[in-house]
């Protein structure tokens, strides 16, 4: 039954880094159409949302498990990267690179400081 709990949380996790990222690429997207504003001087915006994205996926992740935030919020790090990957290598036919995988590795870490925090939080309203 545990393991179930632990599933749920990080689907829910795991949905929430994906509606951030679709609200935010919307944005961008309408950012860089409508404006002169080029994607070169939205980088670090755009890699900032990102950690955003995946802490606050995290977050919610450890909020609804309730206990091992570490775990679960890596786990939720790892599908998210699992899924970019198949995105790019399946729709793109292209490898990660060294930065990419760093960058991956980064994403994973925030998600378990935000696992981390989200049980934390959850803990202490009870």
């Amino acid at each position: 039954m545990e393991s179930r709990n632990l599933g749920i949380a990080v689907l829910y996790g795991v949905i929430t880094i994906f509606v951030f990222a679709t609200i935010s690429s919307f944005i961008f997207a309408f950012l860089l159409r409508f404006t002169s504003v080029s994607e070169s001087s939205l980088q670090y915006i755009i890699t900032t949302v990102s950690f955003i994205s995946l802490f606050a996926g995290g977050f919610i992740t450890g909020g609804k498990g309730k206990n091992k935030g570490w775990l679960i919020g890596a786990a939720t790090g790892f599908i998210y990267s699992s899924i970019i990957f198949l995105f790019q290598y399946l729709g793109h036919d292209s490898l990660l690179n060294t930065e990419q995988i760093i960058y991956q590795v980064c994403y994973i870490i925030t998600a378990m400081m935000g696992g981390i925090l989200g049980v934390n939080m959850s803990g202490s309203r009870e």
